[in-house]
């Protein structure tokens, strides 16, 4: 209780938060988000999502320490750990593919046995979380589906395609209903499901105080492997070394590159819901590819 603030310096990296770190007066550090108690639901998936993460033992994620909702000041705030790794380990990028793999073979029925608070009887591998979050600002909805092609369509394809369907004219629009009626042929049922970050570039692992990958700002949900190191090389590979070390613990499969285009047009879509036409391009690029 006598722990005061001594110095507060802006993070900068995110559009989303107001991110700070803060030094106290017993010398240490904590990194705080800050955002409007409107958008305390953030904080609350965050939160999940972290942990979710952590608990597979898998991978570094910062420790979170506590969350603060204050209705009468309109304010709400996450605070965690303050991660200030200034050097990578030898062999970075291989230790990174090999953790990634094993959070990704980590048993997954924890995060999809409830959904809004409700138990989902009958666990059979399903896919989703059991709460909806958010990728970047937009919501994203994790209901339980008990296909992976099915959760893909109607959880992640749709949900985007509906956001956007204003921008589109109506031959684009007849496009993308005929690449959804195709996804059973496109897509493929993961051999296991998977604890997915959900947007993996390259902004959302820092280098952890232990000189290792942490894992930070996920959007995660049991899914395919797959759309996770489609996510890599959205915007710019990892280096080549990270994918051998990844598939000697989960061998990724040979069709993978086939549908890499098809997971990434999730987040185009969601790219140009969010920062408008400048990403329709690419969208339309791979909606003709598959159509």
């Amino acid at each position: 209780s006598d722990v005061t603030i001594k110095e507060s310096a802006y993070v900068g990296g995110g559009d989303i938060n107001d991110a700070r770190c803060l030094v106290l007066s017993n010398g240490e550090k904590v990194f705080v988000k800050a955002n409007s108690y409107a958008n305390r639901r953030f904080f609350e998936a965050e939160e999940l999502g972290v942990s979710a993460i952590a608990s597979t033992g898998a991978i570094g994620a910062p420790k979170l320490l506590f969350r603060v909702e204050d209705e009468s000041a309109g304010t709400a705030a996450l605070v965690m750990e303050y991660i200030g790794g200034a050097f990578k380990i030898d062999g970075f990028w291989e230790d990174f593919g090999h953790r990634l793999a094993e959070m990704h073979k980590a048993e997954t029925e924890e995060f999809v046995s409830t959904y809004d608070g409700v138990i989902n009887s009958g666990y059979s591998g399903r896919f989703g979380f059991n709460s909806d979050n958010f990728i970047g600002a937009t919501e994203q909805i994790n209901s339980p589906r008990d296909t992976w092609i099915g959760f893909f369509r109607e959880c992640r394809l749709e949900p985007q395609i509906k956001m956007a369907e204003q921008r589109f004219d109506s031959s684009s629009l007849k496009m993308m209903a005929k690449l959804l009626d195709r996804l059973p042929s496109l897509l493929v049922e993961p051999k296991f499901p998977s604890l997915l970050h959900g947007d993996l570039w390259s902004g959302n692992y820092i280098i952890g105080n232990d000189g290792r990958a942490w894992l930070i700002d996920p959007a995660v949900y049991v899914g395919h492997a797959e759309a996770d190191l489609a996510m890599t090389e959205l915007f710019g590979r990892f280096p080549v070394h990270f994918y051998d070390a990844y598939n000697e613990v989960n061998p990724i499969d040979a069709g993978y590159r086939e549908r890499r285009d098809l997971y990434n047009l999730y987040h185009l879509l969601n790219h140009v819901n969010l920062f408008g036409g400048g990403y329709m391009d690419g969208v339309m690029r791979i909606v003709r590819e598959y159509v």
